[in-house]
């Protein structure tokens, strides 16, 4: 089921299971997942996306193997707020996966997770064609640490 709130999402999920991550291209799909605490966020791997129904195979295998409990999907907006047609093919993804998964769904705005993630892998002189191949699931990792925090937030908010 897909939740736009957060709150909903977080009531939404099993205890003590991970999350995951994901930062949605139109090229790769950057996996990244959490402790069963929900404090820190992991980049996995990367998926070369090709068509729905094998990108969502090889993400739900990993998924049944980390024993995921719900799904942070990376929402690209634009700088202003508003969604353009990146956003809507998010949505859309999330649609088509929910048919396929009972796991809980929610959005994080992804703006500048990509920038924060190059940015830290420059830190670390990362070279070039490395983090060519990292910054998709670093990326995902970013946008999952942001939704880790509020959920530890709300968690910690009587």
């Amino acid at each position: 089921m897909i939740h736009d709130a957060i709150e909903n999402f977080a009531a939404a999920l099993p205890p003590r299971r991970a999350l995951a991550g994901l930062d949605l291209g139109t090229a790769t799909l950057g996996v990244a997942v959490s402790d069963g605490l929900l404090s820190v966020a992991t980049p996995l791997q990367t998926i070369k996306r090709t068509k729905f129904t094998k990108d969502a195979d090889a993400l739900l295998a990993i998924l049944d193997a980390r024993e995921i409990g719900g799904i942070i999907l990376g929402l690209p907006r634009n700088m202003d707020g508003s969604e353009g047609p990146r956003a809507q093919s998010t949505r859309a993804f999330a649609r088509n996966l929910s048919n396929r998964t009972d796991l809980p769904i929610t959005f994080w705005d992804e703006r500048l997770s990509t920038v924060a993630a190059e940015r830290a892998l420059l830190e670390a002189d990362t070279s070039r064609r490395r983090r060519a191949e990292v910054i998709d699931h670093v990326a995902a990792s970013f946008i999952l640490q942001g939704a880790l925090d509020r959920l530890r937030h709300l968690r910690d908010t009587p």
